[in-house]
């Protein structure tokens, strides 16, 4: 018996949707013969007709016919889907996002991809460094937006925004009145930084290429614990996360100045490496690339004043 083509499949749904043979020839750009010529060997395959002849008028599905078609349809999408990848990896993306970004930056996100990017879900998981880093390996997370620290070989980044560190006041300590500060202003007061794995090796690291040995007082669990350490007057924090909330979570005011001489750090959108035969950026990751570089930095992430 006949075995059942894909090329069939198409040639019957083609005749479904132009109603008639030499329509849909000409859309496939097949010649009428040969398209009948596959129509009678798939209906002789079925056992029974896919659609009415009526001389000179337009081919109606059978009853059978529209059961079959609705089916030939469904699988001629999704077999579209496997042939065209990019189709596929556009519909839904498992973003990880660090943690401590999420709150700034997660729900303006998936606000504007719900208005701009309709055909894109995303499913957002928050994550520390080494968690989202593993993520990205193992590919449990198609694409993670972070800070360019800790992520390891193979992994290819897009630069979305360079953001300076800045230094966490209280409203009345006596630096809060400069619009920035210098790491060698800030190196013998007490400084409060965030335990987040790689968080304080790097915000130590920045003090020992300036040849200066900051003075650690202590050490949060979280970036709401450190500012709140700070607006309390217990020190000095140093973040790169700058949420625009001018208080603490206790209520307490804050002020954040930026480090001039401390350089920036890029937030990035980073994936696993392909193979150099594969495109390593699908049309979806490029639009959210695009739609992140306008959310974030200037004026989303500014160097707030108070």
């Amino acid at each position: 018996m006949l075995s059942l083509t894909l090329r069939q499949i198409e040639y019957a749904a083609a005749v479904a949707a132009h109603g008639g043979m030499s329509a849909a020839a000409g859309a496939l750009h097949v010649s009428q013969p040969a398209l009948s010529v596959a129509l009678s060997q798939l209906e002789a395959h079925l056992g029974q007709p896919l659609f009415l002849r009526r001389p000179g008028g337009r081919l109606m599905p059978t009853s059978f016919g529209q059961r079959w078609l609705a089916e030939a349809e469904e699988a001629l999408e999704r077999l579209s889907r496997l042939a065209y990848p990019a189709r596929l990896a556009g519909q839904t993306l498992r973003l990880a996002v660090f943690e401590d970004l999420a709150a700034s930056c997660l729900g303006p996100l998936l606000a504007a991809v719900a208005t701009e990017l309709p055909d894109l879900r995303l499913q957002p998981a928050l994550l520390g460094f080494e968690p989202l880093s593993a993520a990205l390996r193992a590919g449990r997370a198609d694409l993670a937006l972070t800070w360019d620290l800790g992520l390891e070989t193979g992994i290819s980044r897009r630069v979305i925004a360079r953001i300076p560190p800045h230094a966490v006041l209280a409203a009345d300590h006596p630096l809060a009145r400069r619009t920035s500060l210098r790491l060698s202003e800030i190196a013998d007061q007490p400084l409060i930084l965030t335990d987040q794995g790689l968080s304080v090796s790097h915000m130590r690291g920045l003090f020992l290429r300036a040849g200066l040995q900051p003075r650690i007082a202590h050490r949060a669990a979280t970036l709401d614990l450190m500012r709140s350490l700070a607006a309390n007057g217990l020190g000095i924090g140093l973040s790169y996360t700058n949420p625009a909330a001018r208080l603490s979570q206790d209520g307490r005011p804050l002020v954040t100045r930026p480090l001039a001489d401390a350089g920036a750090e890029a937030i990035v959108l980073a994936r696993p490496e392909v193979s150099p035969d594969v495109s390593s950026e699908t049309a979806a990751e490029a639009r959210l690339a695009s739609l992140l570089a306008r959310l974030i930095g200037p004026p989303a992430f500014p160097d707030r004043a108070a």
